[in-house]
């Protein structure tokens, strides 16, 4: 089943589900009939999932009382559940990505460094089903597993992944050339001039990088190509750790107690 169309209500063989095992356990998995999954709880036979409704509980095989929930596959249950070849785009990231380089349903995109495929494949969500993301990787091994699992996940319609070291020799000219670009690289400002070259009038820019160093750097090459309206953002998720304790107010009572409140986000 395709990551990118709305979800079949039954699971068929050849199937990617996305078994819920616990708390941020997660696990891709293809139906095939003969084959089992085994984990702490139990050995769950594939057959055992085929013509069940996604989201149905699996009980184990042979009298266990473990289970599983296979759940119809999403790019953000792919992120959470996919093997890391390389640091990946978690949601927070994902989210503002999209939304500035206004992505849409038909948009045409640039992307180098596909690494793991998490932001290519919430990309291809977003720009199916008739717009196009051509995303290169200069790791060979890299490339040719996130062109299987492209295949394997129903993008290959809408994604193409190739071998090539833009940092050494750019982008290719794309025919017609296209809505955005997204760089994640040790060196973007390199690959900014065939970036330029690509961008469609009105065309969004976007460089991820870990340090300021990068991003100063980045930021400069733009300026001297003429790119506009420049911006850079941080993300920081911060967890609290909530305890209570008993408030003890000050002997003077002429002390103005003022309250400052704290909103608290739980993520599960």
């Amino acid at each position: 089943m395709a990551l990118t169309g709305p979800p079949r209500p039954k699971i068929q063989e050849g199937d990617l589900v996305i078994l819920y095992e616990g708390y941020q356990r997660n696990t891709p998995l293809y139906m095939k009939r003969g084959d089992s999954y085994k984990n702490q709880y139990g050995i769950f036979p594939h057959v055992n999932m085929i013509g069940k409704n996604f989201g149905e509980k699996v009980i184990s095989a042979k009298g266990g009382r473990g289970w599983v929930i296979p759940l119809a596959p999403t790019p953000e249950l792919w992120t959470c559940s996919l093997k890391h070849r390389t640091q990946i785009l978690y949601q927070p990231d994902i989210a503002l990505v999209l939304a500035n380089l206004q992505l849409k349903p038909g948009s045409v995109v640039l992307e180098a460094g596909t690494g793991s495929g998490s932001l290519s494949t919430s990309i291809a969500r977003t720009i199916a089903p008739h717009g196009f993301l051509h995303t290169f990787e200069f790791n060979e091994y890299r490339h040719q597993t996130a062109e299987k699992e492209f295949k394997a996940n129903g993008l290959s319609s809408v994604v193409k992944c190739r071998h090539r070291d833009v940092v050494k020799t750019g982008f290719p000219l794309v025919e017609g050339g296209v809505d955005a670009v997204f760089l994640d690289l040790p060196t973007p400002w390199d690959v900014v001039p065939s970036a330029a070259r690509n961008l469609r009038d009105f065309g969004a820019f976007c460089s991820f990088s870990p340090c300021i160093e990068q991003v100063q750097e980045t930021c400069k090459k733009l300026g001297d190509l003429n790119f506009k309206h420049i911006k850079t953002y941080e993300i920081l998720q911060r967890v609290y750790d909530l305890t209570q304790q008993t408030y003890v107010p000050p002997p003077d009572n002429s002390i103005l107690l003022t309250q400052s409140n704290v909103v608290v986000f739980l993520g599960l």
